[in-house]
């Protein structure tokens, strides 16, 4: 299930996004990014689509994921 970014609390949204950036890991891209500019980076897709804040029923967890991804079909 697709939680709506307009609605979660601001400081809720950033509790995700920054525990989604410490869960995923080291990042290998071509420049090093701080944590800062990860969370940044993220919210703008969030909040353009791009990416999805998901809520997994089964497990009770929440994660981001891009949008096409949940619509083919990952999500439970």
């Amino acid at each position: 299930m697709i939680i709506p970014v307009d609605r979660l609390d601001a400081d809720t949204l950033d509790a995700i996004i920054d525990e989604f950036i410490l869960r995923e890991g080291t990042d290998y891209g071509l420049q090093e990014c701080s944590h800062q500019q990860k969370a940044r980076q993220i919210k703008e897709q969030l909040l353009t689509g791009r990416l999805v804040v998901v809520f997994s029923e089964a497990h009770e967890t929440v994660n981001i994921m891009l949008a096409e991804q949940f619509q083919q079909g990952y999500a439970e």
